[in-house]
């Protein structure tokens, strides 16, 4: 499970260093793509297998699911480390999330998620105004 936020700054190859707490566990391939938020998410390979899965067997005569499966799929990549343990983050992907220097690695659970710094601050301060309502509203999922 990865849990956790890690302050990091790009290079100027586009790499960026995953903390070693979080290495063993995505294991020497996993894949990154465009996340929700503007964010990348990062995924184990075998998370990504059953993502995969379950995303083939959404109805492709569903416009929004037609929609959603190229907008995930379009901008995955296939990732792995080097041997200090940086990756290099696709321009696609660092265009999309505005990555240009210093990022915000946090765990959430599943996946890695990497974010622009100045994004991941304007997210907190808007989320944590709203957090009490956001708890409020996980009670209808069960939580």
């Amino acid at each position: 499970m990865f849990l956790g936020e890690y302050q990091h700054s790009l290079d100027a190859k586009g790499r960026i260093t995953i903390p070693s707490k979080f290495r063993e566990e995505l294991g020497d391939k996993f894949v990154a793509t465009k996340g929700l938020d503007d964010c990348i998410f990062i995924y184990p390979l075998s998370e990504w297998q059953e993502i995969e899965l379950k995303l083939n067997k959404l109805p492709l005569a569903r416009a929004d699911v037609r929609s959603f499966v190229r907008f995930f799929f379009s901008g995955a990549a296939e990732l792995e480390n080097d041997k200090q343990g940086r990756i290099i983050i696709p321009a696609n992907l660092r265009e999309y999330a505005d990555i240009f220097k210093d990022v915000v690695i946090i765990g959430v659970g599943s996946r890695l998620e990497v974010w622009a710094t100045g994004k991941w601050e304007e997210y907190n301060e808007m989320a944590s105004s709203s957090f009490a309502e956001i708890a409020e509203n996980l009670v209808d999922l069960g939580i």
